[in-house]
Formats: structure tokens, sequence, C-alpha cells
């Protein structure tokens, strides 16, 4: 028994399917893929009875339009993207029913990047690779979500959230990043991590799923030789040759050959899905 269709009427400038990813696979050279702002997505899913890991879409920079076949529960997060269902305004981080044949729309949020979205039964395409989750890198899971395509509904699998649930489980992105010391620190010198910590860094234009992409005065290398490939985890913050900062994303390359300097506290990661290009950023150490 299936939970419906969801037709989708328009996207805005990216949406894609995520769950909880792939983790474990690297050693294959598949990458994770999943949620950037993971509280968020979280809170989307209890909010409408979902298993946490229940697929759901991320939005991004709002644009949204759905129309559902059959009535269900629907709940936005992460960035407060303003959303109406048919002409009724519609409610930040809570449970909303969304009837057979209303469409759920949503606009471009005053601040934030991604929002979230997720419905009574989860989005039920197809899992690849055990996981239903758009790698933008690899091109694994399910194509990016297009206007005219149809998704189906997971059956639900429980009632909605009985309790009310704060707006933004992690509040507005600071972009203040704790960060830990990385395995290449040598690369940089002895300071590396100390300078890195002390200059003021604003999120670059091409920042996106596969990485934070940092615009601010170079590192310089103290060891400017070639490294081999090697794994790489969510939050490493690679030092290319141009010496300026990237924080790989959900959608990062298993392996990489540039100095990762350090790596990006996972407590911190949602943020890096949030902030826009031009907004400040600085690290520091984790304690």
């Amino acid at each position: 028994m299936t939970g419906g269709v969801l037709e989708v009427l328009a996207t805005g400038p990216l949406c894609t399917v995520q769950d909880h990813g792939r983790p474990g696979l690297a050693h294959l050279g598949v990458p994770r893929a999943g949620p950037l702002d993971r509280p968020a997505a979280d809170l989307a899913n209890r909010l409408v009875g979902n298993r946490r890991g229940a697929a759901l879409l991320e939005v991004v920079l709002g644009g949204l339009e759905l129309r559902a076949t059959v009535d269900t529960w629907v709940a936005v997060t992460g960035a407060p993207a303003p959303a109406a269902v048919g002409r009724r305004s519609a409610g930040l981080a809570r449970a909303e029913r969304l009837p057979a044949g209303a469409v759920l729309r949503l606009g471009a949020p005053a601040t934030g990047v991604r929002s979230y979205v997720a419905l009574a039964g989860g989005v039920d395409v197809a899992p690849v690779l055990g996981s239903r989750s758009t790698d933008t890198l690899a091109g694994v899971g399910p194509p990016v979500v297009a206007t005219g395509q149809r998704l189906p509904l997971g059956s639900p699998s429980g009632p909605p959230a009985p309790v009310e649930a704060p707006v933004a489980p992690t509040g507005p992105p600071t972009g203040l990043l704790r960060v830990h010391p990385g395995p290449r620190l040598q690369r940089l010198g002895p300071h590396a991590l100390a300078e890195m910590c002390a200059t003021a860094y604003v999120v670059g234009a091409e920042a996106d799923r596969v990485g934070l992409r940092l615009d601010g005065p170079p590192l310089t290398r103290a060891d400017a030789g070639e490294l081999p490939s090697e794994g790489m985890v969510l939050g490493s913050v690679q030092v290319p040759p141009s010496g300026r900062p990237v924080v790989f994303l959900a959608d990062h390359p298993p392996t990489g050959g540039y100095p990762v300097v350090a790596v990006v506290d996972p407590r911190d990661l949602w943020q890096c899905g949030q902030l826009r290009p031009g907004e400040p950023v600085r690290f520091t150490r984790a304690r």
C-alpha cells in the first residue's frame, strides 16, 4: 500500500531527495550524501510522524510547488521559507494538513539557504545502494527533482508529533565553526591552525553540496610538494594551491590530494549548509 503521489509543479533553483545517506561505503568510492542541515531534516521528519532518516526534500532558496494526490501531513524546517497551502499560510516547523489536490508553495527564505519538506510516509523513490539520497557529485541515487515529476509517497508510519518543537533546533547560523586539528598540519607549518582561526573568511560564490568554498587571505603552505590521494571525512578542511580553505560537505569525494589542516566539529556542520555566499565565517579550535 502506498501513500499517494506528489506532483512537482515547480522546483526553484535546486531540489533533491535526501535521507541519511550512504555512510560506510567510502572504501568503495561512494560518497555519503544526505541532508546538509541534518538537525532540520530530522525535525521535519519527526513533526510528520516519520522515522529519523526518512526521505524528504531539500530545497535551495525556495520556489518549490507540490500537489499531493491524497490527504497528507507536511512540515517545513530549516531556512525559514514562507509557505502556503492553497491560499492559506502555513507555519514553519509544525505539522500542517495538505489536502488532496491542494498546492504547497515555498517562497524564498529571508535567511539561510536550505529548507526541508517532509511528508508523512516519506518520499518513496527507489533506493540506490541502500539510500534514497541524491548525490550531486557522483550522480548516485535519484536524479535532481524536476518540474513535472511524480514522486511516490510511502505509507505513514505514525501520527504527527504531539508536542510543539522549536522553529530552529540549532538557531540561526553564526558562521563560527569549531574545528579539530587535521592530519596534515605540518604541510602548512606549525602555526597553520592558529593562522586559519585568526583569519576572517566569507562564503564563496561556488559553495554547494560538495564543499563550502571560502574567500579570504590565503594560507601559506610550508611544504609545496604533492600528496598522494587519501581518504577524506565529512567536515575535512582542505587547503588547495590557492590557499583558501574548502570544507568538505555531504557530496564530497571519498579521497583528495590536498592537505587537510582541520576537521569541522560535527555539531557545526549544519551551518555549512545554511550560510550564504558573502556571509562571514570564522574558525575556532574546538574544546
